[in-house]
């Protein structure tokens, strides 16, 4: 079970809001990356017997983190989701868009945090806010584990939809990851309109045209 000792340390320092940021989607083969920022207050308690499974999304079953996803939404002071398509990954790269689809998180939110707590090793660029980037924080950082929830559930719910137009392709099953199911259908039918050309093996198929 995550507490909230990592938050409470910087409501310790001044800040009242601290907003958890993670994305979902950097290593698909097709569709977009999508972030999340769940803000926290002072006030915040883990007071519901289902928060005490937040954790890490990769660690929970899809069922869990739909009904995670609901709880977390009702609980928090606020949540928010950023999006970017594949024609901007393929432009500036996927690490550069998930920074970016992280800033559009943040700057929606009606609450704005007044920290940014991110999982991984690099602090957003181009964000006035001040920030600390923790390596594996969606296992160990609860605000950012819920943003992981967040994340994972809406860019899953964006796959189900990019599957009824693209239905050949089974978006649904594998999320646009580079499974074996997924590489077949990406054989027997070629690319598609929402497939990264800057991914391999998309790219090298491209290259051949």
């Amino acid at each position: 079970m995550l507490d909230l000792k990592t938050e409470q340390q910087y409501f310790d320092l001044g800040y009242n809001f601290i907003g958890g940021v993670d994305e979902a989607g950097r290593g698909p083969l097709a569709g977009p990356v999508v972030a999340a920022c769940v803000v926290v207050g002072r006030d915040f308690k883990i007071d519901h017997g289902d928060l005490e499974l937040v954790t890490d999304s990769k660690k929970l079953t899809a069922q869990k983190r739909e009904k995670l996803f609901k709880i977390i939404k009702e609980k928090v002071l606020a949540v928010e989701i950023g999006v970017v398509e594949h024609e901007t990954i393929d432009k500036i790269n996927i690490l550069q868009a998930s920074f970016l689809a992280m800033r559009r998180a943040i700057k929606r939110l009606k609450v704005q945090p007044d920290y940014i707590l991110l999982d991984g090793a690099f602090k957003i660029p181009k964000l006035d806010k001040p920030q600390t980037a923790i390596v594996k924080g969606d296992g160990s950082v609860f605000c950012i584990a819920a943003a992981s929830i967040i994340a994972k559930v809406s860019r899953d719910w964006l796959m189900g939809e990019l599957d009824k137009k693209y239905p050949e392709y089974l978006f649904a099953k594998h999320k646009g990851y580079g499974t074996k199911l997924h590489l077949e259908k990406i054989k027997e039918h070629g690319p598609c309109p929402i497939h990264r050309r800057s991914f391999s093996p998309i790219k090298e198929m491209e290259a051949k045209k």
